[in-house]
């Protein structure tokens, strides 16, 4: 019989996986790679809790990014219950965004 508690680190993993599918609606580019998660922790228990910004406080995704990053990240076997903190400081740059992020848009 498997074991069926949470492995923290797989799930810690699946949830950046899910989060380099969530995109900022008016950049072509993952909040994972345009550097909006500020943070990622998983508890023993199957906990998340994920920090992070968004682009601007009046972006217009402001309502709607936490709660599809939220939705993603329930869907994932063995996460038990899900948090996402939306912080703003500090506050987001471009320098936050991976080199493919800046390649993608034209930056390098």
């Amino acid at each position: 019989m498997a074991d069926a508690t949470p492995n923290p680190v797989v799930i810690e993993a699946e949830v950046i996986e899910a989060l380099r599918n969530v995109f900022d609606p008016e950049i072509p580019v993952n909040i994972y790679e345009l550097g909006l998660v500020y943070e990622v922790k998983v508890e023993e228990s199957g906990a998340v809790m994920i920090r992070m910004t968004l682009t601007a406080p009046s972006c217009p995704a402001a309502q709607s990014l936490p709660g599809e990053v939220n939705e993603r990240v329930k869907q994932i076997p063995g996460v038990t219950d899900v948090t996402v903190d939306v912080v703003w400081d500090p506050p987001w740059d471009p320098s936050r965004m991976t080199e493919a992020a800046r390649l993608q848009l034209g930056m390098l």
